[in-house]
């Protein structure tokens, strides 16, 4: 029941691909961000929100679908709410470790709270980044302009007679990121291009640092 419901809310328009779970996956993104403690946000608290939010609206309004009408500048400003998010994940992650080997009093519980949610908003933004960039973007994927595919997923190698000229959406990307973190490296989607390859090394770096520097560290001040 649950599969058909989602299928049916995430159901293309011929070519056209909904953009409200990336839009949802990204403000559950900047909700994790915000959650931080203050020591470990870059610039105020309000800055990075309100940047997220100046450019997500004016996408999910103007273009809810992603199809192969869209306008470069509007390929843009979807970049460009990946990039914001991104590079202030990479600050806190660069926060958190200075706090690690220079805060006075490293709190355990705070160090294991940060980073599990830095970890989080790392696994959607990369899943966002696999979703904006594979094959040419989501407006172009399925159509003549696609280029060439950027992950290979087990369904373009085997594909299920029940799903014919089956697509990824952002689900089976996020999938990826999520399993690129947790193993630091590609178990359901293989990588084929040095840009796909460039992104999941990026995510298991940040998330190495992460989970076994920092969370390993706080768990050590914890006993």
């Amino acid at each position: 029941m649950a599969n058909v419901l989602w299928q049916r809310m995430t159901r293309r328009i011929g070519n056209a691909e909904p953009r409200w779970p990336a839009s949802l996956a990204l403000l559950v993104a900047i909700v994790l961000y915000v959650s931080l403690p203050g020591a470990l946000i870059v610039g105020p608290r309000w800055l990075i929100p309100t940047l997220e939010v100046v450019l997500i609206i004016p996408l999910t309004v103007v273009n809810p679908y992603r199809d192969n009408g869209e306008t470069k500048p509007l390929r843009i400003f979807a970049i460009a709410t990946i990039a914001v998010i991104n590079v202030a994940n990479i600050g806190s992650v660069a926060l958190l470790v200075h706090y690690l080997l220079h805060g006075r009093q490293v709190v355990g519980t705070k160090l294991v709270y940060s980073a599990v949610l830095v970890w989080l908003t790392n696994v959607i933004i990369f899943g966002l980044w696999f979703w904006e960039l594979d094959r040419g973007g989501p407006a172009v994927r399925g159509t003549h302009k696609e280029r060439n595919a950027d992950f290979q997923f087990p369904q373009m190698v085997s594909p299920d007679p029940g799903t014919p000229r089956w697509r990824p959406s952002f689900i089976d990307y996020l999938y990826t990121a999520l399993t690129n973190a947790t193993a630091f490296s590609p178990t359901d989607a293989m990588p084929l291009t040095p840009t796909s390859k460039s992104l999941m090394g990026a995510e298991s770096l940040v998330s190495l640092v992460t989970v076994v520097v920092v969370a390993a560290r706080a768990v050590n001040i914890l006993h």
